[in-house]
Parts: structure tokens; C-alpha cells; sequence
């Protein structure tokens, strides 16, 4: 009885509230003309959406002033000059270290008159491939070619000869390379303990697996009415998310990780999901310094809160599904967990099939309806393709194929051994060396080295001028070394710790040095506030790929006169 006696005091004091509000609105009304309260009520509407778009987009606000102020900066005379006179310099050096030829060499700028003999395109490709002073062959280099096997080359040309002409967009025309594309998505979701509902298709490389998980999920978050989807991921995952995030209109939340295992913070994720989290990411292992991310945790959450969840195992894929039989047992990361939806995993990296081919995963045939993409109403008939590309290489498939079927459960396990045994030996190894010390504890193939004594750029420098081609990486600055079945050759590991070794100790005889070369540069680039800066020097970078002015190098090389073949 208490109770409704005072539910019913509550209420007369919100009545006599509203009533006193009404009052108070009239009064305030009653020298207006309608028009006014009409005008004044639109323009509170519109200034009210306005402040709400202003607030609420994808980019925070914070970043967004942050560029405003630097664009401001840029734009004081004395200021952008000197800022504009260094990035030009910064690219000039880059197209001068990118664009140098030989002596005598030239580029092709116009078709030749007559087309050249075959035996005379030969020589010019072999003319080309003396461009390369990279040693990849002798273990020198971090990832990049997994393995190069000469015998399975040969094998991969004569398979990629049979079918240089197959295309998957006409399976009426080819029915043989979409036979080999539906067995290796199966062979793969076989792996990767994929259900009789697992399912995929096969892509021209990570990015593109990643993508289309992305693309999938956003189409699934929008069926539910997600207006601004949003895509969970640690701060340490691809790059290739925030492309998939720019592409598709979505918007990327960085979670962050454990400073000291550099797995990502299963909390941080549990307090980030909202009602526009379209998915859940993980990485088995992450690219910069080799670590499983605690996809169980991760995957409990997916679970719970009825999310699709991705693992990422472009990098490592075709080892983590080995590593068990081959004597190195991780915990579950694929589809044995319930709130797995969909997983990527590179067959041109550890599955050592030739460059351009990957696979994307589904647990279930729904999602991968997601991914797919139909114009139904084109002139020229219907038109429906699963992936980006529209036509794709068919010679890729059946190189990608051959490779699985050639290497076998057994040779995959092998090669699995060595490459594993071997990155566990370089991390022992690193981290009894004074000075630097080894992010986490990588389970994989790849071992992150930093440094709290000097700057680790130091040693990326004295490597490079010992003939080691490694990662370089940054927040935090360090570098890694991605091993692969080239470096498990005899006394490449042994010499890849003792050089680090050596050049540690000499570098600790004045660990306060400045780093000086490309390690400086990108230390540098690392404290650029402005990081348009660092997009605007990237962008430069990509433009000089595709530059035909050769530059005059300090070993006496020639600029080009254009000239044609």
C-alpha cells in the first residue's frame, strides 16, 4: 500500500513538473508569430543534425581536428615551404634509390615496330633478372619466398603451361579449373576442421581473402538494420582491414594488446562490442610479432554475443594446421571453436603455392552468400561473380592445386619441422643476447626483436650491411625476421644470431648514438604527428614504382635517353 502511495506522490509531482514546463514554453511563445516558432523549431532541428554529424562519424573528432590544425600549419608561407622543400626531397631520394639502372639499360616506352623473337625475349628477361642484388636465395631475406624449391618450379611452369589460358568465370568452358578450385577450398576446410557446411572459394592473395570476410559481414550487419558496422580488431592485425574498412564504408576499432604477451586484450574487445559491431577479428599468428591471439577467449565472445568472428591466418595458416602432428601443439584456432565464422589462409606463403593465390573459409555456406556479388539486370545477361576479380587465372588455381597435391600431408608436416624448429631456435638464441630482447613469445615462424638500450633501427642498418633483408617495424619500433623454408638451410640460423650478436655488441659500445640511414627515416616517421605527412611520402613511393626516368647512381649508372628496344 506504501509503495503505491508513493508511486502516486511520484507522479502528481512529474504532472505538476510538465505542467509548469507548459507554462513556462507559453509564456515565452506568447509574443511570437507562428512563422517564428515554425523558423526557430527548423533551425534548432537542422543545427541539432548538424552537431550530431559533426560529433558522430567515422573518423573521431580528435583526429579530425588534428588534421585541420596541421592542414592550417601547411597552408603559413615560410612553414609549408620548408615542409613541401623536404618531402620533395625525401621523394627524390626514394625515385633515385628506386629508379637505377645499369649501365646502358634503358625502359620501354613504346611497342617495338616488329615484335621480337622468342629467343630475343628471353634474353631480355634474363637481361632484367640481373636488376635483383637481393640474395633471397641464400636465407638472407625475411619471408617474402617461402621456399623456391627448383624441382617444384619446374613443376609449377609445366602445370601454370596447361592452363595459361583458363579462366574460372566460364566453369561451362573449364570445367577442370573449377574442379581443382572446389578441391582446394575443400582440402583447406579439411585443415582447418571445417564442418560438412564449411565452405570458400580461392583469391588472389590475402588482402582480397580479408576483404571479402569484411565485405560478407558487412552485408550481414546491414540485413540487421547496422547502419555504421564496425569491425573489432587488435591494433597488431593486417593492414588490410583498414582497406577493407576504407573500400566498404566501415569503420575499424583498434583494440589494444597485452604489453607483455602482445595478444590482444580479450576485455578491451568485450567493453568495445556495441550494436554496430558487424564483426570480431583475431590473428594466428599477427604479421609483426608472430604471436596466436587468444582466439578461445575471443571466440566465447562471438559466441555470446552472437558475432561473426574472423582469424586471420594468412601469414601462417599453412603451418599452424601442421604444427601439432609436426611435435609443436597450439591451442584451438579454427573451426573446432563454435564462434569461428570464417578464417584466411594464404596458399602462396607456407602452402608454397606460386604468388597469387589464397583462400577464404566459411564455417557455414550462409556467409559466404554474403560475399558474393550479382548484377542481375546487366545488358549482358546475368552476371554473378564470388570474388573482386571478375575473370581470374586459371593457371593459378591449378599451380595452387598441383602444389597441395605434390607436397602432401607429409611433406607439409617436413617442411612444418624445419621452420618451426628453426624459429624456435633464433628466439632462444636472441634472447640470451644482452641489449635486445624478444616480443612475447612467438609460437610461429616469426621473431620480433627490440631493444629499451639503443634504437633497434641501429640494428636493422648493421644487418642490412652484413646482407640481411628484415622486417622493420614500428609502435613499437622493432624488426622481425619471418623464417621460411630457405632459412632452415645449414648455418643460416647459426649466422643470423651471431651477426646480431656482433653488431648488438659493437652498437652497445655507444648505445646513444643517432640511427642514421633508412632505420632514421623511419624512426622518423614514427613521430610525425601529421600523419598525412607519412601518407603523402607513401603515396610518393608508389608513384616511383611505376616511373620510367632512370637516375644517375653513384656507381657511375646512366639516366635513360627512353630509348625502345
Amino acid at each position: 500500500m506504501a509503495y503505491w502511495t508513493s508511486l502516486q506522490v511520484y507522479m502528481e509531482m512529474l504532472l505538476l513538473y510538465l505542467e509548469e514546463g507548459r507554462r513556462q514554453v507559453n509564456t515565452r511563445c506568447s509574443g511570437l508569430e507562428p512563422w517564428q516558432i515554425i523558423g526557430a523549431t527548423v533551425l534548432a532541428t537542422l543545427g541539432a543534425a548538424w552537431i550530431k554529424g559533426f560529433l558522430f562519424q567515422q573518423e573521431s573528432l580528435r583526429s579530425r581536428f588534428k588534421k585541420q590544425c596541421f592542414r592550417l600549419v601547411r597552408k603559413i608561407p615560410f612553414v609549408g615551404g620548408a615542409i613541401q622543400s623536404q618531402l620533395n626531397k625525401a621523394l627524390d631520394d626514394m625515385s633515385a634509390s628506386l629508379c637505377t639502372l645499369k649501365e646502358g639499360m634503358s625502359y620501354t616506352e613504346q611497342l617495338p615496330q616488329k615484335g621480337l623473337s622468342q629467343s630475343r625475349v628471353l634474353e631480355e628477361i634474363r637481361e632484367y633478372e640481373t636488376l635483383n642484388e637481393v640474395k633471397w636465395e641464400k636465407g638472407r631475406v625475411s619471408g617474402a619466398v617461402y621456399w623456391g624449391d627448383k624441382s617444384l618450379t619446374n613443376l609449377l611452369v609445366k602445370v601454370y603451361g596447361e592452363f595459361a589460358w583458363s579462366n574460372p568465370l566460364h566453369p561451362d568452358i573449364f570445367p577442370g579449373v573449377r574442379k581443382m578450385e572446389a578441391e582446394v577450398v575443400r582440402m583447406a576446410c579439411t585443415l582447418f576442421h571445417g564442418g560438412p557446411n564449411s565452405c570458400g572459394t580461392v583469391t588472389s592473395g590475402g588482402t582480397e581473402s580479408i576483404l571479402m570476410a569484411c565485405k560478407a559481414y558487412r552485408e550481414l550487419a546491414r540485413e540487421r538494420g547496422v547502419r555504421y558496422p564496425e569491425i573489432l580488431a587488435p591494433v597488431s592485425v593486417h593492414a588490410a582491414f583498414d582497406k577493407a574498412a576504407h573500400y566498404f564504408g566501415m569503420k575499424l576499432v583498434h583494440i589494444p594488446l597485452d604489453e607483455k604477451t602482445m595478444k590482444v586484450d580479450v576485455k578491451a574487445m568485450k567493453r568495445a562490442i556495441s550494436k554496430n559491431t558487424a564483426m570480431l577479428v583475431c590473428s594466428a599468428p599477427q604479421f609483426p610479432h608472430g604471436i596466436m591471439d587468444p582466439v578461445e577467449e575471443v571466440s566465447e565472445l562471438a559466441a555470446r554475443y552472437k558475432l561473426p568472428l574472423h582469424v586471420d591466418a594468412c601469414l601462417g595458416g599453412f603451418l599452424i594446421v601442421f604444427m601439432a602432428k609436426a611435435g609443436y601443439p597450439l591451442a584451438p584456432f579454427d573451426f573446432r571453436l563454435k564462434g569461428v565464422s570464417s578464417i584466411s589462409a594464404d596458399t602462396h606463403k607456407y602452402g608454397y603455392a606460386p604468388k597469387g593465390s589464397s583462400v577464404i573459409l566459411y564455417s557455414d555456406k550462409k556467409y559466404r552468400q554474403y560475399q558474393y556479388f550479382v548484377a542481375p539486370d546487366w545488358q549482358g545477361g546475368i552476371y554473378a561473380s564470388p570474388s573482386i576479380a571478375g575473370s581470374r587465372p586459371g593457371g593459378i588455381i591449378a599451380a595452387c592445386w598441383a602444389t597441395m597435391m605434390h607436397m602432401g600431408e607429409n611433406g607439409y608436416i617436413d617442411a612444418t619441422k624445419k621452420v618451426i624448429g628453426t624459429a624456435r631456435k633464433i628466439k632462444t638464441e636472441v634472447c640470451k643476447i644482452n641489449g635486445v630482447f624478444v616480443f612475447g613469445n612467438p609460437e610461429v615462424s616469426v621473431v620480433a626483436i627490440g631493444s629499451d638500450v639503443f634504437d633497434i633501427f641501429r640494428l636493422s642498418n648493421a644487418l642490412s650491411s652484413k646482407g640481411w633483408n628484415l622486417n622493420t617495424l614500428q609502435f613499437p619500433s622493432s624488426i622481425h625476421i619471418c623464417c621460411t623454408v630457405l632459412h632452415t638451410q645449414k648455418g643460416v640460423a647459426e649466422q643470423f644470431v651471431c651477426d646480431v650478436r656482433e653488431q648488438v655488441a659493437i652498437i652497445l659500445k655507444n648505445p646513444k648514438e643517432k640511427t642514421t640511414g633508412l632505420g632514421a627515416i623511419y624512426g622518423m616517421a614514427q613521430s610525425i604527428p601529421d600523419r598525412s605527412m607519412v601518407t603523402e611520402i607513401s603515396r610518393g613511393f608508389l608513384d616511383c614504382l611505376y616511373s620510367t626516368e632512370a637516375s644517375t647512381s653513384s656507381s657511375g649508372h646512366t639516366n635513360s635517353n627512353g630509348k625502345a628496344h
